[in-house]
């Protein structure tokens, strides 16, 4: 049975503030769980329903679980059709340098407010074998639990930064190609092998104080009559045309 304390605890860490001021995210689901558990992230505590032991038994090993009812996992879910198990990690911190970043390609976000697109755009880098993400400090939080659920247990291979973009990236000496409505097709594009591909907000694209910052302007090449793509997908077309280039050369 959980206590008043634990259900208090797990409720806070459903918003930012909390889990800033606890260093603890959650968690749910088998999968991405596990996901998390082999990327050695460090668990903190473990709620499951009966009918889910079996499936949490190498769980049980690394920390002693909370064996719970279906109407308190109800109480601390942050979803609306619980999958019967729920676990809380600690909050990693890494360190950005420059230096981690070179010889590679790695997103930069810009005001990434939804969270679905977020958790899109991360599951999509680990897709293609990136392993950073630089966010401004307004986009939304990877800590988010829909942003975790998007993700798909990626987040726990991708090291996300926040930072005020405008102030780094001048600082990072890396080419930054900012993705726009008037650039250079990606198609046409030499991106060599390495820099930022820097994506803007869902509505107003990249914002003005960071358009000089770009090196080279690109974009998707449109066919057809659609005003905009949606952030999430054209993240992915992009990482698609770079893999597809470093491949051939």
């Amino acid at each position: 049975m959980l206590s008043k304390s634990q259900i208090s605890l797990i409720k806070s860490l459903h918003l930012k503030k909390f889990r800033k001021t606890h260093n603890l995210f959650i968690v749910e689901g088998i999968k991405s769980i596990t996901e998390f558990i082999n990327e050695e992230y460090v668990l903190h505590s473990i709620y499951y329903l009966p009918e889910m032991s079996s499936k949490v038994v190498n769980f049980l090993r690394i920390l002693k679980g909370n064996e719970i009812s279906s109407d308190e996992l109800n109480k601390i879910s942050t979803l609306t059709n619980p999958q019967g198990v729920l676990a809380v990690f600690r909050i990693p911190h890494h360190n950005l340098k420059v230096e981690d970043l070179q010889n590679k390609f790695s997103l930069a976000l810009d005001f990434i407010q939804d969270p679905g697109n977020l958790g899109t755009i991360i599951r999509t880098a680990d897709w293609f074998g990136m392993d950073t993400i630089i966010c401004s400090m307004d986009t939304a939080d990877i800590y988010n639990p829909k942003v975790i659920q998007a993700t798909m247990g990626s987040l726990a291979r991708i090291k996300v930064f926040y930072c005020d973009l405008k102030e780094w990236l001048p600082k990072c000496s890396l080419k930054i190609y900012g993705a726009v409505l008037d650039g250079e097709s990606i198609y046409e594009s030499d991106f060599g092998n390495e820099g930022i591909i820097l994506m803007g907000n869902e509505g107003s694209g990249i914002q003005a104080d960071l358009m000089p910052l770009i090196s080279e302007r690109i974009t998707i090449p449109r066919f057809g009559r659609a005003e905009s793509l949606n952030v999430a997908i054209s993240s992915a077309i992009i990482c698609s045309e770079l893999n597809r280039k470093i491949k051939k050369t």
